[in-house]
């Protein structure tokens, strides 16, 4: 199939979900994604500027405008996807920010696109997810006018301020709790220490110099405490003087995601576990080399598997580790 072939097939779906700004990540590179565009829609003013719609003067709300193909990435699951960006219960804004030009809606481009969105809306509301009344409306789509420049792909170009935005206005923790999974959270809490579940479920720091790994000099390796992934290894493990387990690197870097993290009035690197998506600590540039980096890291996160048992407890492929 040709480049002209596969445009013809690309779709529309355009989403108000408060500020543009925490709008462009959640689909921006997805399979079949072809552009997001923040921009305004649904009001009567041409070409209006971003002063102008927060005025509240223009009709018009943010959105933003997605270019995506069809047999790649379908319109329902765009809708699905969607409705774990925002609050659909909140009439009067999204979290921090109030008023018209900041509520939400699906503007549908087809009869079939409508089908879908109404359907979609319908097993979220009958979902028990909200236990207020979904009030997101459904409206035909009107033209959609690209904001300034500045505004767009914000989490790419200002990553540090659209992170402390999407923190500060409350969306990340809304998200989170709505739709984290109650039944694998109880299952955790039976699981888990207390300490373990603050740490890994809900980003806490266990005390520096009062914790089980921050001296521990067996040969072998941490794996993370939720999912049993190998992290970390003894061999890249150094003391610090900060009281906490420290590492030089991963085992392998494609098993933790690292996400910028702007608590506690600090900007700093947070690290995560990529499958269980476990809090894990902080990397700093501060370590030693070969690669002058200091992964700062709970050890309530963590399980030690020693050398002589790695095989027993089928690990043994990482023995290769501790050849000399």
């Amino acid at each position: 199939m040709n480049v002209s072939d596969r445009e013809k097939r690309y779709e529309l779906a355009t989403f108000a979900g408060g500020c543009f700004w925490c709008m462009v990540k959640p689909f921006d590179k997805l399979p079949g994604i072809v552009r997001v565009v923040s921009g305004y829609t649904g009001g009567h003013v041409e070409n209006p500027t971003y002063e102008e719609v927060c005025s509240g003067t223009t009709g018009h709300v943010e959105a933003v405008q997605i270019t995506f193909d069809p047999e790649l990435f379908p319109y329902d699951k765009l809708v699905d996807l969607f409705w774990r960006t925002i609050d659909p219960t909140d009439p009067g804004g999204q979290f921090a920010d109030r008023g018209h030009s900041y509520t939400t809606a699906i503007f549908v481009h087809s009869d079939e696109q409508r089908a879908a969105a109404e359907e979609s809306k319908r097993r979220l509301a009958e979902s028990g997810v909200f236990a207020k009344p979904i009030v997101t409306p459904i409206l035909p789509a009107k033209p959609f006018y690209p904001a300034e420049d500045y505004h767009q792909n914000y989490y790419k170009t200002n990553p540090i301020r659209y992170e402390a935005y999407y923190v500060g206005s409350g969306r990340a923790k809304f998200l989170k709790e709505s739709w984290k999974d109650r039944g694998r959270e109880e299952e955790l809490k039976r699981r888990l220490t207390p300490m373990q579940f603050e740490v890994t479920q809900r980003s806490g720091t266990e005390p520096a110099f009062r914790n089980e790994f921050w001296d521990h000099k067996e040969e072998g390796i941490y794996v993370d405490i939720v999912s049993g992934k190998p992290l970390f290894s003894s061999l890249d493990k150094f003391d610090s003087g900060c009281g906490w387990p420290s590492f030089t690197q991963p085992i392998d870097e494609d098993e933790v995601t690292e996400h910028i993290d702007v608590s506690h009035n600090m900007i700093r690197t947070e690290v995560r576990s990529k499958e269980a998506d476990s809090h894990l600590g902080h990397v700093f540039e501060d370590g030693p080399q070969p690669t002058g980096l200091r992964y700062c890291i709970n050890s309530a996160a963590l399980r030690f598997v020693p050398k002589h048992k790695l095989e027993e407890e089928g690990y043994g492929s990482y023995l290769r580790l501790f050849d000399k």
